[in-house]
């Protein structure tokens, strides 16, 4: 049995192990001169491999498409995944915001591990080759010297989004399985910033500056967290958990407003009765930052909002500055660029894959990780899904080859 997996990032190597495991002679093949530079990436400020809250309430993270990967994910849960890590080398533990993390807060001693472990069970791995189609029946790649065609018994195609394309993967296997006749949901960003409009002062001036402990809303959706103010906009852990809806509402109507409560905890009655004290001699923002403990970030913040709203701080009520400080109001014009991104939205449509994550309409070829149709917050749920459909997409090609 001969099993081709393309692509080396998490799904891809996690179908590779399963398919070698079950008894499978696997090549795994990527463009990049090495595996799991992604992986890598997101592990620099410490690799968020799962989340520890109760599976039920996990699964609703994938929105939509949580009927889809329910059963992937339950075949390969967050404890399952642990467990995994930890009989490489590498014990996880919980954080204060129920992340999960290997001790060592780093992906390269998992990575390591876990290629050596694959080699030593039998992977080969064929690098620097990139996959450009089908020959008739055989794979195609390029390798920078030649064109090469390999034959394959069953295929994972494990190829990622078109996020941070330098790290792997760009998207372009879109158009090859277009051509096949798979139905692909355009490739969007997903847990991304989004532009906004500054003006030069409050650009300058604040442009790296964090705003912590915040509550972000936007229609319905409320959410705690931090943002980062950037150049070009806003960023950050908050804003990429809202970025689905806001993305959204940006492609339909070409803006979005986000409101940004900077102090959620203070009641509004005494925020007000603080902001009603005598200024005296004292600037108003001088004022401002003794009454009410902002940063001169978050200060900065208003005075932009107030003044791109035609606004004066200085003018508002006590009780009038205390409502605008908890909901200020953000003009998002735009959304980040693709290959800034986290992650990405948009794939090949479910219906496209049966039960065992095969294409229908290309009988031995399963897909696995990030180029399926789904998207979820940062937090965990993003490597989760990925090792997870991995997995599942290994166990598919396996009882594809036995039924063979």
């Amino acid at each position: 049995m001969n099993a081709a997996v393309i692509g080396a990032g998490p799904a891809g190597l996690m179908a590779a192990e399963v398919l070698s495991a079950g008894g499978a002679r696997v090549t795994v093949y990527d463009r990049m001169p090495s595996a799991g530079r992604k992986f890598l990436m997101a592990g620099r400020g410490g690799l968020n491999l799962t989340h520890s809250e109760p599976l039920a309430k996990f699964l609703t993270r994938y929105g939509e498409a949580e009927p889809h990967l329910r059963a992937a994910i339950e075949s390969l849960p967050p404890d399952d995944l642990r467990a995994w890590s930890e009989h490489l080398g590498q014990p996880t533990f919980t954080g204060s915001s129920g992340r999960v993390f290997p001790e060592s807060f780093k992906a390269s001693p998992l990575l390591r591990a876990w290629l050596r472990r694959l080699s030593e069970a039998g992977v080969e791995f064929r690098l620097r080759h990139r996959w450009i189609g089908w020959d008739g029946g055989d794979l195609t790649f390029e390798t920078g010297v030649e064109k090469i065609s390999m034959k394959a018994d069953a295929i994972v195609l494990a190829l990622g989004g078109a996020s941070w394309p330098k790290l792997g993967s760009d998207g372009g296997w879109a158009d090859i399985l277009k051509s096949r006749g798979i139905s692909i949901a355009p490739l969007r960003p997903a847990n991304c910033g989004f532009t906004v409009a500054w003006s030069d002062i409050f650009r300058d001036r604040f442009a790296g500056q964090p705003l912590k402990n915040i509550a972000l809303s936007f229609s319905r959706h409320v959410l705690r967290g931090e943002a980062t103010i950037s150049r070009e906009g806003i960023e950050g852990g908050a804003v990429y958990a809202l970025s689905a809806p806001l993305r959204e509402e940006i492609l339909a109507n070409g803006e979005a407003t986000l409101r940004i409560a900077l102090l959620p905890d203070a009641a509004p009655d005494k925020l007000s009765a603080r902001l009603a004290a005598p200024r005296g001699k004292q600037t108003f923002s001088n004022f401002l930052r003794k009454a009410s403990a902002l940063s001169p970030a978050a200060i900065g913040l208003l005075q932009e909002a107030a003044i791109a709203s035609n606004q004066k701080l200085a003018q508002m009520t006590p009780d009038e500055l205390a409502a605008f400080v908890n909901a200020v109001p953000i003009e998002l014009t735009g959304i980040a660029p693709l290959a800034r991104a986290i992650s990405t939205a948009g794939g090949v449509a479910f219906e496209e894959v049966d039960a065992n994550y095969m294409l229908r309409k290309l009988p031995g070829v399963f897909v696995a990780g990030e180029m399926l149709d789904w998207e979820a917050p940062t937090g965990g749920y993003l490597l989760q899904a990925s090792f997870a459909t991995g997995a599942a997409a290994g166990r598919g090609a396996l009882n594809y080859l036995s039924s063979r």
